[in-house]
């Protein structure tokens, strides 16, 4: 039973990887399908098992070697808010950020994209923030960080799928090298005005992460230097291994300590919950507690254009006083 259950997996998987590649669009259902036949036609009906194995195991391989022959690309027909990539000259204590997005939002799809450069001061980063991004399914959330510097400057980071003009985003794509990574480098008023003022399903959720500013800042170098390195080196994103949180994880665990494997990295809809029981997030309240007096939307909705928008969607936010 454990072997069918394997083969069967495959076998979707195979079928699936064919009608989510980049093969002529009216091949790719036809072939798909008759990848899978053809697979459960072998397993079935060929003998002996040995020889049916073998076959089977050569036509997965086939699909095999051409989904990873599948290359990423930064040279394609993007939409206007993933356009420019984000990249840093680091030059001491400067750092400088190129290509710092903030769109002017009519409406979620109707906005002019706008881009600016800033010098940041590396001994001036104060804090880190926990963004989370909720649409109503409890486990699965969006997540993003913004790093704090002296003076209510920040600098928000979310990782999210490039798309090319016209497409859409499917969870199913996200697992089929379907879309590249991307590092959105944002002003506040852009990534997180979007979801708390033009998108009405979202609920936002803000959070200060304890630890020590050291730290925060070998944390931004690395952010940085993964985002140069995507400029030259694009990846692809994966739904289960290289999004939004798990690549959270892979900046943050080199700088943390050791930290034990949680299924609320993948489910990352009680992330907070998780910080919380780790002693990263505020422990003057119970957590349910904290997670309520956390929601910004209400708050964001009324500041909108607000030049201050960042620092007054903190005010009285559970340990970031004033």
């Amino acid at each position: 039973m454990v072997l069918w259950l394997v083969l069967s997996g495959m076998t979707a998987w195979g079928a699936l990887a064919i009608y989510f590649s980049y093969l002529p669009e009216p091949a790719k259902p036809i072939l798909s399908v008759l990848f899978a036949l053809s697979q459960l036609a072998i397993l079935l009906f060929l003998r002996p098992k040995r020889l049916a194995y073998a076959i089977f195991s050569g036509l997965f391989a086939l699909i095999l070697f051409g989904w990873f022959s599948m290359e990423p690309s930064n040279d394609r027909d993007w939409q206007a808010d993933v356009a420019l990539l984000p990249h840093a000259f680091i030059d001491g204590d400067r750092v400088t950020v190129y290509n710092i997005r903030n769109c002017d939002y009519r409406t979620e799809t109707d906005y002019t994209a706008r881009y600016y450069n800033k010098t940041f001061n590396l001994s001036e980063l104060d804090s880190i923030d926990l963004y989370l991004v909720n649409w109503g399914i409890k486990y699965i959330s969006h997540t993003m960080i913004s790093f704090g510097f002296q003076g209510n400057q920040y600098l928000c980071i979310s990782i999210e799928t490039r798309k090319e003009k016209g497409e859409e985003y499917s969870t199913i794509k996200g697992f089929f090298r379907q879309y590249e990574l991307m590092y959105v480098v944002s002003d506040e008023r852009d990534l997180v005005r979007l979801r708390t003022n033009y998108r009405n399903n979202e609920t936002v959720y803000l959070y200060r992460l304890n630890g020590k500013k050291k730290v925060f800042r070998k944390i931004f170098l690395d952010y940085l230097h993964y985002i140069n390195q995507l400029k030259h080196q694009p990846e692809w994103y994966n739904a289960l291994t290289g999004n939004c949180t798990t690549q959270i994880r892979g900046h943050t665990r080199p700088y943390t300590g050791k930290t034990r494997w949680d299924r609320r990295i993948l489910l990352n809809g009680q992330l907070d919950e998780m910080a919380y029981e780790n002693g990263l997030l505020n422990q003057s309240l119970a957590f349910e507690t904290l997670r309520q007096k956390s929601i910004i939307n209400k708050r964001a909705k009324g500041l909108d254009q607000n030049p201050d928008f960042s620092m007054l969607i903190r005010r009285g936010l559970p340990g970031m006083g004033g």
